[in-house]
């Protein structure tokens, strides 16, 4: 049930020494595949990698927030063509999280890693640094890379008392009940 693995689920950023079995790869890629997207125009592009140096390189694509992606088995990197949808930011954006909840679904564990508009330490943005790193076309825009293997690591789902329920109105803002 969604709601459960919702409960239960939380970021990932330490690993098992394990890679990660080609079905379930292979899962995480259809689920992907199968997200939605605005009007069905599917800008999304996905680079799945299991390379350990690569994997290395791509934790430096940011000064903070990225380095435990050197000790991940995998990761996929989640591109969109903007001149494909007005709307790639959210489209690449839903395929993100599709891909970190087929992940715990699965049970491994993942974390979402921000890339655009993030900076790169060379002066460059972190997209561009992951872009010469994977050999992507130029008309690819990098969202995120989503770190995925079997945690290393055990966290309790947030607890019901942590849920902002003041932000939650009803029919009209500010509307409570």
């Amino acid at each position: 049930m969604l709601v459960e693995l919702l409960r239960t689920r939380r970021s990932i950023r330490k690993f098992e020494k394990k890679p990660v079995e080609k079905e379930k790869v292979d899962q995480i890629v259809e689920a992907a595949l199968r997200s939605p997207s605005s009007r069905g125009f599917n800008p999304w592009h996905f680079v799945v990698v299991a390379d350990p140096e690569t994997l290395g390189n791509l934790s430096k694509a940011k000064p903070h927030g990225a380095s435990f992606l050197k000790d991940a088995p995998l990761a996929v990197v989640v591109c969109a063509d903007p001149s494909v949808s007005d709307v790639w930011v959210e489209d690449a954006s839903i395929a993100s999280i599709i891909v970190h909840l087929t992940a715990a679904d699965l049970g491994l564990g993942s974390c979402w890693i921000q890339i655009r508009k993030r900076p790169h330490e060379s002066g460059t943005s972190a997209g561009e640094h992951i872009a010469g790193l994977l050999n992507l076309p130029e008309n690819l825009e990098v969202e995120s890379i989503v770190a995925i293997g079997y945690p290393a690591e055990e966290k309790k789902g947030h607890p019901e008392e942590s849920l902002q329920r003041e932000k939650v109105s009803f029919e009209i803002y500010g509307k409570t009940e």
